[in-house]
């Protein structure tokens, strides 16, 4: 009998990023968009063996213990935090990620935004497209404020997959890379990835940019606020490419006004999909000038995409074949 997999989310990437196409041809799909409601889902599949879901959707408890076939819960991506994995452990369903599917990509991103912030990317545009080239290149060499990555010192709070492609991309500019997190790497390891640790306040202080690469937790929830942002070094930058709710943007906004902040470089920001009323968006037009942002991009590169399906796949081969899959994030 063919088994059934569920897929909460989009049903255009399924197929797009599955590079064995016989594998949807094995299984019985069905797909409930993000949103949906708990009824709404189980009279789609409430015999799914398996469910692949958006890393912004949820699975509840209730649709867990409603679920008899259940097996696995797949996030599409890294973060699984819409998912009750203490209900699925209860029942031994296994809740797995797309681990490290995307580090490459998300470290790209908090480089780019980086270059793009020390290099004024946004001014240069515009005053070119002003037809103020001139103008503006001499008041760049009058002022000295174009700066080369290598010159700085840049401290990754958070080490984990992202955390270490981005040291690695770092190391090729030459800059200087601290890091802190809650149990320090080996030498050896700091060795490979060309770090020195810091504790976070003395990594504040003696940063030119300080990058966010933590995931949202009760003790991470906007622990970028007044205190954090005053206690970073005069005239820094601030990176965020893992989760909005890091930062509190109204003291983003207040240190950047009072000259404290240089700027800010934001793939994830508070409040998204952000609206027009955004305080970002509503902040003084010098602030706004400071803030490169992007759309929550870093990490849906195709290539990341490819690399997140195969895990799914794999594991839900494996568990298919009464095997343990890899990622386990409940058991």
């Amino acid at each position: 009998m063919m088994e059934k997999l569920l897929v909460i989310g989009s049903e255009g990437r399924l197929a797009r990023y599955t590079a064995d196409s016989s594998l949807l041809q094995r299984y019985d799909i069905s797909y409930a968009p993000v949103g949906s409601e708990d009824d709404e889902i189980l009279k789609i599949c409430r015999d799914a063996d398996y469910i692949l879901v958006d890393a912004i959707a949820g699975v509840s408890a209730r649709l867990i213990e409603s679920m008899p076939s259940l097996k696995l819960i797949h996030s599409e991506g890294v973060g699984y935090q819409g998912v009750d994995t203490e209900a699925a452990a209860a029942r031994g369903i296994y809740v797995c990620n797309c681990k490290g599917m995307n580090a490459a990509a998300v470290a790209e991103q908090a480089v780019l935004l980086m270059l793009g912030l020390l290099r004024d990317v946004c001014g240069g545009d515009a005053s070119v497209k002003a037809g103020g080239q001139i103008e503006t290149k001499e008041r760049y060499m009058m002022e000295g404020s174009l700066r080369e990555l290598g010159e700085c010192t840049v401290g990754l709070l958070g080490f984990g997959d992202i955390g270490r492609a981005t040291a690695k991309l770092l190391q090729a500019f030459g800059s200087r890379v601290v890091y802190s997190k809650p149990r320090r790497l080996t030498e050896e390891e700091e060795r490979m990835y060309g770090v020195t640790f810091m504790e976070r306040d003395e990594l504040l202080a003696a940063c030119d940019i300080v990058s966010l690469h933590l995931p949202a937790t009760e003790e991470t929830m906007y622990m970028a606020d007044e205190d954090f942002l005053k206690a970073m070094k005069p005239g820094s930058y601030l990176v965020n490419t893992s989760r909005g709710q890091l930062v509190d943007n109204v003291a983003l906004v207040k240190a950047i006004a009072d000259g404290h902040l240089a700027g800010a470089g934001l793939d994830t920001i508070d409040g998204e999909p952000v609206q027009p009323d955004n305080t970002l968006l509503t902040a003084p037009e010098h602030v706004r000038d400071r803030l490169l942002l992007s759309c929550h991009i870093g990490g849906i590169t195709g290539a990341s995409f490819r690399r997140g399906y195969a895990t799914v796949w794999s594991n839900i081969e494996k568990v298919s074949r009464g095997e343990t899959p890899d990622n386990i994030v409940n058991m």
